[in-house]
């Protein structure tokens, strides 16, 4: 850290109850009074050097051996001061960064200019902040801390921003690898300017890329808000750096949120805000601030910093742009997170729900509207298949092969999203006051490709049917639609036949499906019953597909279903009966034309199956045994 000492003569300098004086023959005839305290000083040392002060001596009447003057609003307090009136008496001052701000606006105060005396204390302040503090890099941040004391004076000064300037211009020299006071700030050697960073890098430990986050981290909101504008307009340091110094800022002055969306107190006091309101209010402001610096690349910020971001912004009661500015954010890159980065707590009393399930499904809306698709051959565009003369024709294939590895990646990522939406829907299925709308809403949001099977869907649809046992039976038709029973694999097909909280339709379903599945596998039936082929051609089923699926072998998933626990499937036979016969008495209701006819020709597939199920239906199962226990 740079330093400058001023004046030669010993500090004589006294108190004397509340009174400071100068030990000197010579009597005082001038008291001046600041912020409280009393200065017994001498007009000719002082005068002689402060032009001000002439002007109040030469206004004031001086009929007493004492003038005295009166300085209420004296910028930089007692200190500051003093240090101006020992450097008229000649006495030794030290300068340095710590308090180079403060008697830079005293001076300015007392109006020590040139024009009162040649190399007074105006001039010599400026050139030791201009050819050393200016240069410095910790000296540099230490000076723009201390401006926000005199936040209007050293405006006016220009103080603010040649610091500014300063601390951005060392980051925008070398963005990637700044060598300046990386070891100062940990307690190692100080290394005050650009050019002997090189130097440094030999005798102290490597740098951490883009470390001078963590000392602009030290900055208050304003001033942080200002430097990291200009290093921005710079347009030197990569986006991610950006993203990284911004998270490190949030998670030193924004407080921690629980899971269950509280605020820790203790690391949310504030000795500057007096009440709670005071301390949300502040960060309030500190997390829009932080909003409105995010870089516009995609990628600048991790997802999971931007959910981190979201969910204070739900405790805090951001507002509704900056909220949606980071949903659209996340949108953009929604492969990246995970179940509990989506877990964003709901305060709002009028929601009921546990979590916020209106901004998950914004987040996802913004996902899909980048306009992603599956992975298809490049469109037949001029701009693409046009041959060029100066491009050979290696180059015009490695065009068509990027194509599709781009391609690739978009439907790649919503293969993800899908598995993390299904996920997701697990987490929030166990809330009770989650209504039945939104929960089909996240599901059907999917497109039908991105979900290669459907067992984590139906474990959320089972969670939810377990945790509102009140659903009534069209609501849980309307829910289990979402399902798809070809894409659900043995152990889930198992468990879904045995499942009484699923409509009879769909166990149904699972059961043709698993049984035309499972014969077509193990070879043993060449030729199905029409009834079946009729519900399947219905379904759009293709069998080959799924012979060769089933062939292959299926895979142990990372939730994999458990049949141990459930009762035989013979003594689920009478409960598959009782539930026929409720569902042949909605015929006339659902399935019948006026005219007395089905209107439903998967239904007169269902109703074609043979009198006595219980034959039937045992087979189906003694054959998904037979086909469990090979695999």
């Amino acid at each position: 850290m740079k330093f400058m000492k001023l004046g030669s003569r010993p500090d004589t300098f006294y108190t004397t109850e509340a009174v400071r004086s100068v030990s000197t023959e010579v009597s005082s005839d001038l008291i001046i009074q600041v912020k409280g305290y009393r200065y017994l000083l001498h007009k000719y040392p002082l005068l002689s050097k402060c032009l001000r002060l002439q002007r109040l001596c030469s206004e004031s009447p001086n009929s007493s051996p004492q003038q005295i003057i009166q300085l209420p609003d004296f910028p930089g307090g007692v200190e500051a001061f003093e240090t101006c009136a020992k450097f008229c008496y000649g006495i030794t001052i030290t300068v340095s960064a710590f308090n180079i701000v403060s008697i830079r606006c005293a001076a300015e105060y007392l109006q020590m200019t040139e024009e009162v005396e040649k190399g007074n204390l105006i001039y010599k302040l400026e050139v030791f902040f201009n050819s050393c503090i200016l240069r410095g890099w910790k000296d540099s941040i230490l000076a723009l801390q201390s401006t926000k004391f005199l936040i209007l004076w050293c405006e006016d000064l220009g103080i603010t921003g040649r610091c500014v300037d300063a601390v951005a211009s060392k980051v925008l020299s070398n963005p990637t690898k700044v060598n300046l006071s990386h070891s100062y700030s940990r307690g190692g050697r100080d290394d005050t300017s650009l050019c002997n960073g090189a130097e440094s890098h030999k005798h102290n430990r490597p740098v951490t890329r883009g470390w001078w986050a963590e000392d602009l981290a030290e900055l208050g909101i304003d001033l942080y808000w200002r430097t990291m504008v200009a290093i921005k307009s710079g347009g030197k340091v990569p986006a991610n750096l950006i993203g990284d110094a911004l998270k490190i800022y949030a998670s030193r002055w924004l407080p921690n949120v629980s899971k269950d969306g509280y605020i820790n107190k203790q690391e949310a006091a504030d000795p500057d805000s007096g009440s709670v309101d005071g301390i949300t209010s502040k960060h309030r402001f500190l997390l829009e601030s932080i909003i409105s610096l995010l870089p516009m690349e995609k990628g600048s910020a991790s997802c999971s910093f931007l959910l981190k971001l979201l969910k204070a912004a739900n405790i805090l009661g951001a507002s509704s742009a900056s909220k949606t500015e980071l949903a659209r954010r996340v949108g953009f890159q929604l492969e990246e997170a995970s179940v509990s980065d989506l877990l964003i707590p709901s305060l709002s009393h009028t929601k009921g729900t546990r979590y916020d399930v209106d901004i998950v499904m914004t987040i996802l809306e913004h996902f899909m509207l980048q306009g992603q698709s599956p992975p298809t051959s490049p469109p037949r565009s001029k701009f693409g298949f046009e041959r060029r003369r100066s491009r050979s024709a290696e180059n015009v294939d490695f065009e068509f092969q990027e194509g599709r590895r781009s391609s690739s990646a978009s439907h790649g990522s919503k293969l993800r999203v899908a598995k993390l939406i299904d996920r997701y829907l697990q987490e929030i299925a166990r809330d009770v006051n989650l209504p039945l709308s939104k929960m089909t809403a996240i599901a059907e949001a999917i497109p039908d490709f991105a979900r290669i099977d459907h067992d984590d869907l139906y474990k959320a649809i089972d969670i939810y049917l377990k945790s509102h046992p009140d659903l009534n039976k069209s609501e849980r038709k309307r829910l289990c639609r979402i399902l798809d029973c070809k894409k659900l694999s043995m152990d889930a097909c198992m468990h879904a036949a045995q499942n009484e909280l699923l409509p009879l339709r769909v166990v149904v379903q699972v059961l043709f499906f698993e049984q035309a599945r499972a014969a077509m596998a193990g070879g043993q039936v060449t030729e199905l019953p029409s009834n079946i082929k009729a519900l399947l051609a219905n379904h759009e089923f293709n069998l080959s597909k799924h012979k060769a699926v089933s062939s292959g072998g299926t895979g142990a998933t990372e939730d994999e279903w458990s049949v141990s626990g459930l009762k035989s499937p013979k003594s689920k036979l009478s409960t598959l009966r009782m539930k026929l016969a409720e569902e042949d008495n909605d015929i006339d209701v659902n399935f019948m034309n006026p005219d007395g006819t089905m209107k439903n020709s998967k239904f007169k597939a269902i109703c074609s199956m043979p009198t006595r199920p219980k034959k039937m239906f045992s087979k189906l199962w003694s054959s998904n045994r037979t086909v469990s226990e090979r695999h």
